[in-house]
């Protein structure tokens, strides 16, 4: 009974994994400023929360002024790590974007001691040596005027703010709801990025109804709601290496509707990133 259940938080997980991996493509082909894109998606989505917190009687009651404060802390974490993103995706394309994100569970590996008492495993800066030199093949030249080069820094800023987001909540999964500690994370970015609006307009949102709504609903609402449930059942770490392929499925749906071909260097310096992942879930195990 315990394995069939495993098995079936296993399953969960794979399923978050792909319908998180459609970020990528959307917010490369959504044609709308990031700023505004993450309001709408986290508007949309803090809807479709609350209502499914209210239809399934999940309590949205915080319990002391310090979790209010790591609640929000974690959204603002959210929100940098959607918007870096999203601006990665438009500088660079999905590969570059999403593979540079995909560095964040060797930042976890190695802020993990910063968060928790335990120490700092020599092996994970091994790990990280790795993933430098991957990231150092995957970007197409060092120039700081070159849009790939600043995709490339702007995901790899993303996947810090992600990071630090999963372990402030890590110890929270056990004590709220994953729903609503997600619904509490979209509603102060629906509140913060409210001027985003005006400054930068969403007027072409008539265009990008259906996108946005995919982004809101299957990639937010449903995929990232069953990624923070899984925290229960998984380390941090262990959970977050499990959807590292992420960028697999994402850059599979970029190639299938976007045309978007990854050049040699991207699955060399992919293949590095992605194999650091790999060792550390392993050893997590």
């Amino acid at each position: 009974m315990n394995e069939k259940h495993h098995l079936n938080n296993l399953l969960l997980l794979s399923i978050a994994t792909i319908f998180i991996s459609t970020s990528g493509p959307l917010g490369k082909y959504i044609n709308l400023p990031p700023p505004v894109i993450i309001w709408w998606r986290s508007f949309l989505a803090a809807i479709i929360l609350w209502g499914f917190c209210r239809y399934k009687g999940i309590s949205l009651k915080v319990e002391n002024k310090k979790d209010r404060g790591t609640f929000f802390i974690a959204a603002l974490c959210l929100g940098g790590h959607w918007i870096f993103y999203f601006y990665a995706l438009k500088l660079s394309n999905v590969a570059i974007g999403m593979l540079s994100l995909f560095t964040f569970p060797v930042m976890i590996a190695l802020l993990e001691p910063l968060f928790t008492k335990s120490k700092l495993d020599p092996i994970h800066l091994l790990l990280g040596g790795l993933v430098l030199l991957g990231i150092y093949i995957l970007a197409p030249e060092f120039n700081l005027e070159s849009s790939h080069l600043q995709g490339l820094l702007l995901g790899l800023l993303s996947a810090l703010c992600y990071a630090v987001r999963i372990l402030l909540l890590k110890d929270h999964v056990a004590s709220y709801n994953s729903t609503m500690i997600m619904f509490f994370q979209v509603l102060i970015l629906s509140i913060l990025l409210a001027p985003a609006l005006y400054f930068m307009g969403t007027s072409a949102i008539s265009n990008q109804y259906p996108y946005v709504l995919i982004l809101a609903i299957l990639t937010t609402a449903i995929g990232h709601s069953m990624f923070v449930k899984s925290l229960k059942y998984f380390k941090a770490s262990t959970a977050s290496i499990i959807g590292s392929s992420q960028p697999i499925f994402g850059i599979l749906i970029a190639y299938l509707f976007l045309n978007e071909i990854p050049t040699v260097n991207t699955f060399i310096g992919g293949s590095l990133i992605l194999a650091t992942v790999i060792i550390e879930s392993i050893r997590s195990k």
